[in-house]
C-alpha cells in the first residue's frame, strides 16, 4: 500500500496542489515611459548553463503583466535577487499584485534603485540585492519577435513552444545574462573560496499559497557536505588525455594527477587545459606544466 496519497493537478500546480521551492526576484523592466517597473516572481531558472554561444535564464509569467508587455517592447530586463529581511518580502508581494500601473506600485516604493553596468538604455537595478543579472530577451528564438505588446485581455493562436507568448495569457522569455553583479562580500566568497559565513541570506517562496497568503521561508545558515567523489582510474584518464589533441600530450604522472575529476566532467577539463597548453605553447603536459595551466585555470575563473 502506497504512503502517499494522490493529489488533483489543477492550474498554477506549483502553489495550488504542490509545495516548491523557489527564489524570490524582482524582474525589472522600462516601461512606455521610461520608468522602471518592478515586478515579482518566482517561475524564474537558469536555462541555457553550458555548451551555448551564451548562458541564459528563462521567466514565465502571465502575458498582460507590466513585466511581460514591457519585455516585449524593450527586451531588457534585470533579476534582482533580494535577501531575506521580513520587509522586503512583504514589499515584494506588493509589487507583484496585478493591475496596478507602474506609476501606482513605483510610487512609494520601499527598494532603492541604481544604474547597472551593461550597455545601452536598461532598467534601473535594486541596490539592496545581493545579486542582478542584467539580461536582453532573445525574441530571435521561435521568431518571438513577432509577438507583440498591446493584447491584455489574452493572445489569440498560435502559440509559441517555448519563447514569447506561449498560451492565451502565458508566455516564457529567454533571456541571455548580460552581465551578474553581485556585493562585494559574496563576490569574495564565490573568487576566493566558499565559506558559510559567506553566503547571501536568500529567503525561498514555499511555492503554496493560499486564498490570502503567499508563504516564504527565512534563511538559515547553510551546512557543507563533502562530496563523495569516486576517483578514476589512471588508465581512463590516459586513455581520455591521448584522444584530446594529437598535437599537445599528456605524460603518466600529469595524469595521475586528474584522476579526482569526475568522469562527466573529464573531456571537458582536458580539452581545456589542451586549449590553454597551446595558448601557452606547451605540447607536453608535465606535473610542472599542468600546475601552470591550473593557476592560468584559476585566474580566468576568478575574471
Amino acid at each position: 500500500m502506497s504512503s502517499f496519497k494522490d493529489l488533483r493537478i489543477v492550474d498554477n500546480f506549483y502553489q495550488t496542489s504542490s509545495f516548491f521551492p523557489m527564489p524570490t526576484i524582482l524582474v525589472g523592466t522600462v516601461s512606455e515611459n521610461g520608468q522602471t517597473n518592478l515586478g515579482s516572481y518566482s517561475l524564474c531558472f537558469p536555462y541555457y548553463i553550458a555548451g551555448k554561444e551564451y548562458y541564459s535564464m528563462l521567466l514565465e509569467c502571465r502575458n498582460s503583466s507590466n513585466t511581460a508587455q514591457n519585455i516585449l517592447r524593450g527586451s531588457k530586463v534585470s533579476l534582482n535577487f533580494i535577501p531575506d529581511r521580513r520587509k522586503y518580502f512583504r514589499e515584494a508581494v506588493r509589487l507583484g499584485f496585478p493591475g496596478m500601473t507602474t506609476e501606482e506600485k513605483m510610487k512609494n516604493c520601499l527598494f532603492t534603485l541604481e544604474k547597472g553596468q551593461a550597455e545601452g538604455a536598461r532598467p534601473l537595478v535594486v541596490a539592496e540585492a545581493f545579486q542582478v543579472f542584467e539580461c536582453t530577451w532573445d525574441s530571435s528564438l521561435e521568431d518571438a519577435y513577432l509577438d507583440k505588446a498591446g493584447n491584455l485581455e489574452g493572445y489569440a493562436p498560435p502559440y509559441r513552444n517555448f519563447n514569447g507568448i506561449t498560451s492565451q495569457f502565458g508566455a516564457h522569455f529567454i533571456l541571455k545574462i548580460d552581465k551578474i553583479l553581485m556585493k562585494e562580500k559574496y563576490w569574495n566568497t564565490v573568487v576566493n573560496g566558499v565559506k558559510a559565513s559567506g553566503f547571501p541570506a536568500v529567503p525561498v517562496d514555499y511555492g503554496y499559497r493560499d486564498s490570502t497568503n503567499f508563504w516564504c521561508s527565512s534563511f538559515k545558515k547553510p551546512y557543507a557536505e563533502k562530496i563523495q567523489a569516486k576517483e578514476g582510474d589512471v588508465q581512463s584518464v590516459i586513455y581520455a588525455a591521448k584522444r584530446i589533441d594529437p598535437e599537445v600530450t599528456f605524460t603518466d604522472e600529469a595524469c595521475a594527477k586528474l584522476t579526482k575529476i569526475p568522469r562527466v566532467f573529464l573531456k571537458a577539463a582536458l580539452t581545456q587545459m589542451v586549449k590553454i597548453a597551446k595558448e601557452e605553447g606547451i605540447s607536453r603536459i608535465d606535473e610542472k606544466a599542468l600546475d601552470l595551466i591550473n593557476d592560468k585555470r584559476r585566474k580566468e575563473k576568478k575574471q
